[in-house]
């Protein structure tokens, strides 16, 4: 348990506290500082402020009994309709690193319907077991299910460390199951190494906005959690031929008993290839003045052989559906060539492309600060320059 006190005996009543309280939470009474506990998050800002040392924070750390049981790095291998997902390769490239750090095995956690041939997949990029969940009823995504059989798999088998992708199934279920085991979740990680003092999980993800780099340890509790962003981590490489054990986890009807029935699964028909597997990436902006527009885009990502992207402003004004979102609250992405048109570039975006091998940005503002990330930049009418390059590359 956290508690906040202000010591009255101390407190002069300057203010400082109040003026720099992000959250309204300090009042002057009596010439005492004031905090409101409903509104306090604890953030500390009213501590290091106080020129006299008036307010103190103490914390009561609990920790987990039996830590020194859990043991192993495991991945969650998401798969849909019978393939397994590209940031699975990641994850496993990153497992093996950690798995290596502590002297442990990397597992993988298959769950579905006649997945058990996916095995040697996973067993060929680098995973030592495979826990398998074969069931005819795990067929149609559930989150209850799965995270029902990924939490009595890890409360059976204890690993240390379990990692998932920040995909949209990934966000789904990862943050259920941390809640069951009563651990922590760091999300979106795009870094991940062994403390080699304490042997920790160092989980490190944007902050603010993107404006920092937290790092995150989850000392106190097991397993440490995860989620990371696709793109980010090296895919581990194949290995033919390579075998492993698979682990079979009996399912039970009463892991399959969930509160939503899926009716019918309809998949979006995409005119040009996944954002996240493209080469070239082709993104609209606010710039784009309507939703209509981005058949530009479209055109252009199509002669290139590329896909189209979004910011969140395109996104949430309706213009393009969420699976084309790139940044912060979308997807990261890392193509050969990115080709930002009407972007401002705001921290938010840039977060999610500015890894890719080269930048090319076309805003009319030259002062935008997408130019600050971009290789190549043209200033000038999106809507002049991209038929210009379609014609262009159409001749190639």
């Amino acid at each position: 348990m956290s508690a906040i006190k202000v010591i009255n005996e101390t407190c002069t009543g300057c203010g400082l506290c109040q003026k720099v309280c992000p959250y309204d939470a300090i009042t002057l009474k009596d010439k005492l500082a004031v905090i409101d506990l409903h509104k306090c998050t604890l953030c500390g800002a009213c501590v290091e402020k106080c020129p006299v040392d008036a307010i103190e924070i103490t914390v009561q750390r609990r920790v987990q009994d039996g830590l020194e049981e859990y043991e192993g790095v495991w991945i969650f291998a998401e798969q849909r309709s019978g393939e397994i997902q590209p940031v699975v390769y990641e994850l496993l490239g990153a497992g093996q690193r950690l798995a290596k750090a502590r002297s442990t095995r990397l597992s993988a956690v298959l769950i579905g319907s006649g997945v058990e041939k996916l095995c040697d997949v996973l067993f060929q990029r680098g995973a030592d077991v495979v826990y398998l969940a074969d069931h005819s009823g795990l067929d149609n995504y559930h989150d209850e299910s799965y995270s029902r059989i990924l939490t009595r798999l890890v409360e059976q088998y204890k690993p240390e460390v379990v990692l998932c992708g920040a995909t949209s199934l990934g966000r789904s279920l990862i943050p259920r199951t941390a809640t069951e085991l009563k651990t922590g979740l760091t999300a979106d990680c795009t870094g991940l190494e062994i403390d080699p003092e304490s042997g920790h999980l160092l989980q490190t993800r944007p902050a603010f906005g993107g404006n920092i780099m937290a790092t995150i340890r989850c000392e106190n509790f097991r397993p440490q959690m995860a989620t990371v962003r696709h793109k980010v981590m090296v895919e581990a490489e194949p290995v033919p031929g390579r075998q492993g054990e698979i682990v079979r986890f009996e399912v039970k009807e009463e892991d399959l008993q969930t509160r939503a029935t899926v009716i019918e699964v309809v998949r979006a028909l995409e005119e040009t290839v996944n954002i996240t597997e493209a080469d070239v990436i082709v993104s609209g902006g606010r710039g784009l003045k309507t939703p209509e527009n981005f058949q530009l885009l479209v055109d252009l990502a199509k002669v290139l052989e590329g896909a189209v992207g979004a910011s969140r402003a395109a996104v949430d004004a309706g213009w393009i559906d969420y699976a084309h979102q790139v940044g912060q609250t979308g997807k990261t992405v890392k193509p050969k060539v990115y080709i930002a048109v009407g972007i401002s570039g705001a921290i938010q975006h840039l977060v999610g492309m500015s890894s890719s091998d080269t930048i090319i940005a076309i805003n009319r503002d030259p002062d935008a600060p997408i130019f600050k990330v971009a290789d190549y930049g043209l200033v000038g009418d999106l809507f002049e320059i991209v038929p210009l390059l379609i014609e262009k590359f159409k001749r190639k």
